[in-house]
């Protein structure tokens, strides 16, 4: 099939793994025909069976769903072995820390462990309002509210705010939540390449005459690229074409800027101009759930109405109280920050000295090391594991496949020897798997 991916497969490669296939997709037909009540009807789930088969048929051990059998920081064991992990986004290395773990429990003794209801009714708590009140002085804003899901957050969100009659303009490489949303919504959905704020502008003026309202979305820290957008840019965007800008910060938080604020520190950008900031409670925080920041008249709508919120149990008290203790101790502590970007940079900068492609990452929390096929990002994964180091892959569809990477996630707990021997057993790893 023209233009479909390779993966990296000579052409006999690939021919003699179709033939395989096709074989044992045969006798999953028949198997399905005789189970009227099964759902092998289902055209993704046929896709996703395919993929499965041709990774078995290769022989090859997925990377993911390992088990980690204690705390994954810096170091995890995997298999009853100690490796160098760079899977986790414990960015500020807090997710072992006791002052996290105390606050969690207090709140667990006060509250219980769930709210066990929605706070509309019975499950508001006063760690969710404190939660609240600092995550909007973090960013300047009137008011926050906090979810139970970072990426149930993204997508109640935009499909709530915007409609059929509405445009949702976005870098090509926003996360999939907010692309749900996108969908969810039903509004016009306009991506624009990755970090190009020119062909961003070209987008939104042939379109935003044909729009009732437009939401401009990006992120602050790139997660597939490590990269960071033109904050300012997108700003002057929005308000020459009269839309709203929503900033994905999940993985700015405590990575990007002098103190960790995020990106609007690092621009040099009064986080008030954004109109709503989203963030996610767990990686620099390490609990879980999300957040939006905005006006006081939004977040109150918001509150009242956005079904994820409504129709959702409440944060668990001890989540909340842990992402609040997280906040004050990143405040108190900016040497984390400093330490998580030094060990990002020095990581970055000794993978390129090497000749490893890590593409336009900042080196700030996140660096990709760019393979090409997902084959050979899944075999240099699996090679590396066995050279002590955990660092998965990232391949086709979330990625092009020309362009499937490894993605290391860094912290404040890694040592510069553990970043000096993960990188010669990178170079190790990619030298012993054949382009």
């Amino acid at each position: 099939m023209t233009g479909a991916p390779s993966f990296g497969l000579s052409g006999a490669a690939r021919l003699a793994l179709v033939q395989r296939l096709a074989r044992r997709r045969e006798g999953q037909e028949r198997q399905a025909a005789a189970d009227p009540r099964g759902f092998g009807a289902i055209q993704n789930l046929k896709d996703w069976a395919l993929v499965r088969d041709g990774v078995e048929a290769l022989g090859i051990e997925s990377p993911y769903f390992r088990p980690h059998e204690g705390r994954a920081g810096a170091r995890s064991v995997i298999a009853g072995r100690e490796v160098i992990n760079f899977g986790s986004y414990d960015y500020l290395g807090l997710n072992g820390d006791p002052r996290i773990h105390a606050a969690a429990a207090d709140a667990m003794a006060r509250h219980g462990v769930s709210c066990s209801a929605s706070r509309l009714v019975s499950g508001e708590r006063p760690v969710h309002g404190a939660l609240e009140a600092r995550i909007a002085a973090h960013y300047g804003a009137e008011a926050a509210l906090v979810l139970t899901s970072g990426h149930a957050t993204n997508v109640t969100v935009i499909g709530h705010l915007v409609g059929p009659r509405d445009l949702v303009l976005h870098d090509a490489a926003i996360h999939n939540s907010c692309t749900e949303g996108a969908r969810l919504s039903g509004a016009r959905r306009l991506p624009f390449p990755h970090n190009d704020l020119a062909a961003a502008e070209r987008e939104l003026a042939r379109a935003r005459r044909a729009a009732q309202r437009a939401l401009v979305v990006v992120e602050g820290h790139y997660s597939m690229d490590g990269d960071v957008p033109d904050l300012a840019g997108f700003v002057r965007l929005a308000r020459k074409h009269d839309a709203w800008l929503m900033v994905d910060d999940a993985h700015g938080l405590g990575v990007v800027g002098a103190t960790g604020k995020g990106v609007f520190e690092a621009a040099g950008v009064d986080p008030a101009e954004i109109d709503i900031w989203m963030g996610t409670l767990s990686k620099t925080l390490c609990s879980c759930g999300g957040y939006v920041a905005a006006r006081a008249e939004l977040v109150d709508w918001l509150r009242y109405t956005v079904p994820g919120f409504v129709y959702s149990v409440g944060l668990a008290p001890p989540l909340a109280a842990a992402a609040t203790a997280a906040f004050d101790i990143m405040a108190a502590e900016p040497w984390r920050v400093a330490k998580l970007q030094a060990n990002a940079l020095l990581f970055r900068d000794l993978c390129r000295a090497r000749g490893l492609d890590t593409g336009e990452s900042a080196g700030l929390g996140i660096v990709p090391v760019v393979l090409g096929s997902s084959l050979r990002a899944v075999q240099v994964s699996a090679a590396l594991l066995e050279r002590g180091v955990n660092a998965l892959p990232i391949v086709f569809p979330a990625v092009p496949e020309k362009t499937a990477r490894l993605r290391f996630f860094f912290s404040a707990e890694h040592e510069e020897a553990d970043l000096r021997e993960a990188v010669a057993q990178l170079a190790a790893a990619v030298a012993s798997v054949k382009a």
